[in-house]
């Protein structure tokens, strides 16, 4: 393998990544707290999962819909503008729910409504990440840039549940929803006052935008094929966290073995964002790539009920790749693709990735039914096989390696159009 270690300034260092960093670092702990808050709140108020589906969907349905107008609307209006109205939209909406939940007879048209409209925002919202890191951060501390938000975003999920059951124990889930709308206000203000380097974008219309984003995807190699296989990755996930709890508690040990394989995760996600922001590979599409194919291993190990111990230190494994890729992953991005160009990309990415995933939750129980749990969970993990590893077929994936530092250019003539 083939590496060399990052010798930069901390990007910390710059005032305004500095903000952003605390102002996503704030939200993430907020966020950290809702899932198991609104699981709880629903239940209580319903007693249905019926009705805790429709609340998801509510945030699912119109997050996936609008993500490629998200992307548009980010690189042509200002990325730093579109996240701060999309938190102050985030915000309005927990508080409305933290309200509903903390007057004791709380409404599920209330809950749904919002949970649609903070889904809404999150489409706009997620395209936001890549330009904002790159408008504020010099191309040669992104990597470690982007490792830190890893980091936030990796200990906050870590540190979730735990943090829920505490708050919820002692206040009550409307609390965690206040909590998160506040979270949501603080990065707003932050927001406020970073300054992001000014990326000039051709005015076109909608459709044009959105085709010339896609353009920008199709013209390298390296970056649809990879997200083939991100998706890939996205379905099989989706297909070990609905099929897996019923193997570890009934061929493995127990409830406890399923704690231990997601906290293992956690922690291996924590590592590989660690590992990204002192490791820099030459080859980084390969390398990664092949790094996410060992998700396979658990999901086989899974199928054949291999010894508890085995699956979870698998699955470790296979999430610090994952936690090492995303960084990397998103550093080879912004210097890769034109900067007036990338939320649209990044939306691109975040649709194939989030997309997948109700597709393995909607397959796995149906396919476990026909023919038993191991074998969608071994077809699972030899398609993550297959999609990973196979990108190395791809010659724009074996010959990708960092970028000399002249900004990439656009695949086609910037000119106006509409």
């Amino acid at each position: 393998m083939s590496k060399y270690r990052a010798v930069v300034t901390s990007p910390l260092r710059t005032r305004s990544f500095r903000l952003l960093f605390l102002g996503r670092t704030v939200s993430a702990i907020g966020d950290a707290v809702v899932p198991a808050a609104l699981a709880l709140a629903v239940l209580r108020a319903t007693g249905s999962t019926s009705a805790l589906a429709v609340v998801l969907a509510a945030a699912m349905v119109p997050r996936l819909l609008l993500l490629p107008l998200g992307g548009v609307v980010a690189d042509r209006f200002d990325a730093r503008r579109v996240a701060l109205v999309a938190d102050l939209v985030r915000c309005a909406t927990q508080l409305a729910v933290g309200v509903e939940l903390l007057g004791g007879d709380p409404s599920l048209a209330t809950i749904v409504v919002a949970s649609a409209l903070g889904g809404t925002a999150s489409a706009f919202a997620m395209p936001t990440a890549s330009p904002l890191v790159a408008g504020t951060v010099e191309p040669a501390a992104r990597q470690r840039a982007n490792a830190l938000m890893g980091i936030t975003a990796n200990t906050s999920r870590l540190a979730g549940p735990a943090l829920a059951g505490a708050l919820i124990w002692a206040a009550g889930p409307g609390w965690a929803f206040i909590i998160d709308s506040a979270s949501f206000a603080l990065s707003a203000a932050l927001l406020a006052l970073v300054r992001v380097r000014h990326v000039p974008v051709p005015r076109r219309s909608v459709v044009a935008d959105l085709r010339h984003g896609f353009g920008e995807v199709r013209a390298r190699d390296w970056f649809w094929t990879s997200l083939i296989g991100h998706g890939v990755w996205n379905g099989a996930a989706a297909v070990l966290m609905t099929l897996g709890p019923a193997i570890a508690i009934d061929r493995l040990g127990g409830e406890a073995t399923w704690v231990l394989l997601l906290q293992a995760g956690a922690i291996g996600m924590l590592t590989g964002s660690l590992l990204a922001g002192r490791v820099r590979l030459h080859r980084p599409v390969l390398l990664a790539n092949l790094g996410l194919a060992s998700y396979a291993a658990p999901l086989l190990l899974l199928a054949v009920a291999a010894p508890a111990p085995v699956v979870i230190v698998a699955y470790g494994v296979a999430l610090t790749a994952l936690g090492y890729l995303n960084p990397v992953w998103e550093t080879v991005v912004q210097h890769h693709f034109p900067p007036e160009v990338l939320a649209r990309v990044t939306s691109y990415d975040w649709l194939v990735s989030l997309g997948a995933m109700p597709l393995g939750y909607a397959l796995a129980p149906l396919a476990a039914d026909a023919f038993g749990a191991p074998a969608p969970l071994a077809i699972a993990g030899l398609l993550v096989l297959a999609a990973c590893a196979g990108t190395a077929l791809v010659p724009g994936v074996r010959r990708l390696t960092w970028p000399a530092a002249t900004a990439p250019q656009p695949v086609e003539p910037v000119a106006n159009a509409r």
